[in-house]
């Protein structure tokens, strides 16, 4: 008998102890920001670091990022490191997360620009010095897997940092006018306006359709981007806590039903049921013909944002697309679903 309550009694401090830790770390996970820094704004000569903190990057594409870059009117910079190759990753976790430190010291570096997104940012996020990002603020620009990057550098540190496009998607007109409005020219308000589709591959195909899923208006701070690595990081002391926030989603090549499940594990979070918009990018490759034995992109997006009544729209101009306007992570912004309207409310730079 003896025995059985010394277990009960172990077991009942290992219970406490593992209710403190999980307060703790939920504490931790949904703390508030620091206070918000806007990094400098960029001006013509600035130099531009690259970097690649996932996948690997081909030479061409490298050698696109930097013309494209050069002919903008911007210097730029890379280590050896971005050149390697580590299984899929562009090199080690070790290296690609020294990589991303390095330029956030280097005084000769202004802005750092992912050369390109892919999986293995995850991988890095504990081994990154938040305190040197905090005390060494430039803008880091970047989307799909970057999603992981500037989310938890924000939430960290309190700097601002912007979901845009990377290296090798960065040589399109639209593209680079929002590069340059937000990053270059401080305004105390900008609305972001849609591309207009002239690639007939582009309007006839529904994954560019532009609709309102709940009508109503919004204002808050924009987070998010991947839908694939908003979802990732959920249940991870890396999670966003989208409360009051406005949420951008989007992703590539991923069928109706695990957009499905995505967005069914979202709309279960509590943060989530409490954002005050959620906006949608372009999701391409998504898209599938209604069938007996399927639903389509948009059947999916109604059915588990609408019930949730947050003013939502689906079809704005940013994602896997040559149209991606440049949104910056923690700025304030106020949103239209019915107009399909989205406006920065504060300057994203200083």
């Amino acid at each position: 008998m003896s025995k059985r309550r010394s277990f009960l009694k172990s077991a009942t401090a290992l219970g406490a102890l593992t209710l403190l830790h999980q307060k703790a770390w939920s504490n931790e996970s949904f703390s508030k920001p620091k206070s918000k820094i806007k990094p400098k704004k960029l001006n013509l000569g600035d130099t531009i670091g690259l970097v690649a903190p996932g996948f690997a990057v081909k030479p061409e594409a490298l050698y696109l990022a930097v013309d494209t870059l050069q002919k903008m009117g911007f210097k730029t910079y890379y280590t050896d490191r971005i050149k390697g190759n580590h299984g899929y990753f562009s090199n080690t976790d070790e290296e690609r997360a020294k990589d991303l430190n390095e330029m956030f010291t280097n005084p000769d570096i202004d802005a750092i620009l992912c050369a390109r997104g892919g999986y293995g940012c995850t991988r890095i996020l504990d081994k990154l010095d938040y305190d040197t990002i905090e005390n060494n603020p430039k803008a880091l620009i970047g989307f799909s897997d970057i999603t992981a990057l500037i989310n938890t550098i924000y939430q960290k540190t309190g700097l601002v940092c912007f979901h845009g496009p990377v290296g090798k998607t960065l040589d399109n007109e639209y593209s680079q006018a929002y590069f340059k409005k937000v990053l270059m020219d401080p305004q105390e308000t900008l609305p972001i306006k849609n591309a207009i589709l002239k690639d007939p591959k582009q309007y006839r195909n529904s994954e560019y359709y532009r609709y309102t899923i709940n009508p109503g208006v919004g204002q808050g701070e924009l987070v998010g981007g991947s839908l694939t690595l908003v979802a990732a990081m959920i249940g991870t002391p890396y999670e966003i806590d989208f409360t009051d926030k406005l949420v951008l989603l989007e992703d590539v090549e991923e069928a109706p039903y695990r957009i499905d499940r995505m967005l069914t594990q979202l709309a279960n979070v509590e943060s989530f049921t409490k954002a005050k918009g959620i906006i949608f990018g372009v999701c391409k490759g998504c898209d599938r013909k209604r069938t007996t034995e399927n639903f389509t992109l948009r059947e999916v997006i109604m059915d588990r944002i609408s019930p949730l009544g947050i003013p939502a729209v689906y079809g704005m101009s940013f994602g896997h697309i040559p149209q991606n306007s440049t949104l910056p992570i923690g700025i304030e912004a106020s949103f239209n679903a019915y107009k399909k309207q989205l406006r920065l409310v504060e300057a994203a730079v200083c």
